[in-house]
């Protein structure tokens, strides 16, 4: 396959300009995708363009990952419905050093190599440029007509909010990029996604208009749930690719809960996978949904991916102590950090660490801690084996709770039944 019939079958072509195929079979291609440092942290929906230059790189071109430390300071009104919060330079620098390094684990930015990927900031040669040379040297190419006609300027002009001049500047600005990477880099391609598509033509234009020259482009749909749900966000907000602000155990259980729909889609994405494998992977998956085959493959790829191997070990094993048969040795195994990590959710009590010293008897422990309403049904559930400290069944026989249970001399998690666990805290 060539490297846009494998993207067409992953499903991550939506609009192409004409000749953009056969130059991609014609020579190696320098293309680029721009970042934006809103963040010290990209999200799971910066995995597609990340994914765009994998694969432009993995097809033998030359990647270009751009940070937008100028466009950065505007904001993109593509796909928002107001005006952006601008940003200081400085925690723009700081935001674009968290991009720099996260973007350097996906692409091989070995020099040696031909078509070694390359960072560039378009701040580099905004910094110098003057308002009225820009205008001058840049504007003239662009008519108003031409900028109007753009779907994110149309529906912005037709909202409540308006746009400001900064934001009406953003398309040209951003074409700007193409018009200098194409005659800095001999970038010829910007990919991106459909959204950007009024941005990224407006950069053809230029390129056409001020140098003479032809440039191309294509862009992948944006991600969409199955259920119409927002890809990438969750109760809690974003799923990042920062392992502080999304913990690996987080990301992997992002992608296990994925629908059968959402994972059919996703296992072509988001994954490096070979054709074969994924075919292998959607038939078993139909012949047994519950197995949840592809869910499995996709979290453990994708985690491996933006995270390692070892992130993926530690994954599985606190999924099992909440929802397999791990052993109270899988629990003592974790340290405070992971078993917080795997508690995240989980209703949390506090009990005072005295109590514990002397012996607690259980019933009063499970009512006390409201974690039963009454002793009358603490003591029932007890009775009937129905209780589990620290993942092992606590007998009939066994009625007192000491210091020695607590995991990390601090906590305990009791388990109600076969699904309610409780984090009691020592204190």
């Amino acid at each position: 396959m060539t490297l846009i019939e494998e993207l067409r079958w992953r499903g991550m072509v939506q609009d192409i300009m004409p000749g953009t195929e056969e130059l991609l079979q014609k020579e190696m291609v320098s293309g680029y995708i721009g970042f934006d440092p809103t963040s010290d942290s990209l999200h799971i929906g910066s995995l597609v363009p990340i994914l765009l230059l994998v694969h432009l790189q993995r097809a033998g071109h030359k990647p270009y990952a751009l940070v937008g430390g100028a466009t950065g300071m505007i904001g993109d009104p593509s796909g928002k419905s107001e005006e952006r919060n601008l940003l200081s330079a400085e925690v723009l620098q700081h935001n674009q050093e968290g991009v720099r390094k996260q973007l350097s684990k996906f692409l091989d930015f070995d020099s040696a190599k031909p078509n070694a990927a390359v960072m560039v900031n378009n701040y580099d040669w905004f910094k110098g440029v003057g308002f009225l040379e820009f205008i001058r040297d840049a504007g003239k190419h662009i008519t108003v007509n031409y900028m109007m006609a753009k779907d994110s300027v149309k529906k912005r002009l037709e909202g409540e909010t308006g746009m400001s001049f900064t934001e009406f500047t953003y398309q040209l600005i951003q074409g700007y990029d193409f018009y200098w990477l194409y005659e800095h880099k001999h970038c010829k391609l910007q990919m991106g996604g459909s959204d950007q598509w009024g941005n990224i033509t407006t950069g053809t234009e230029l390129i056409r208009r001020k140098a003479g020259g032809e440039a191309f482009a294509f862009t992948c749909p944006l991600i969409r749930k199955a259920d119409g749900g927002k890809f990438g966000k969750t109760e809690k907000g974003n799923v990042w690719l920062d392992a502080t602000k999304t913990s690996p155990y987080q990301f992997y259980q992002f992608w296990l809960n994925a629908s059968d729909d959402d994972a059919k889609q996703w296992i072509k994405i988001f994954t490096l996978l070979p054709h074969t494998e994924i075919d292998a992977l959607l038939v078993e998956h139909e012949a047994a949904p519950h197995q949840r085959a592809l869910q499995k493959k996709l979290a453990r790829e994708l985690t491996v991916f933006v995270h390692s191997e070892h992130d993926y070990d530690f994954a599985v094993k606190a999924s099992e102590i909440l929802f397999g048969n791990a052993t109270t040795e899988a629990l003592q195994s974790l340290n405070e950090e992971q078993l917080l990590q795997v508690m995240e959710g989980v209703p949390t009590v506090e009990v005072s660490k005295s109590q514990l010293e002397a012996g607690y008897d259980i019933v009063s422990f499970l009512a006390d801690t409201q974690i039963f309403p009454s002793k009358g049904e603490a003591r029932k559930m007890w009775q009937s084996g129905g209780i589990g400290i620290n993942k092992r069944k606590i007998s009939s026989d066994e009625n007192l709770l000491k210091q020695s249970d607590l995991l990390q001399d601090k906590y305990l998690l009791v388990q109600k039944g076969k699904k309610n666990y409780y984090l009691v805290k020592a204190v």
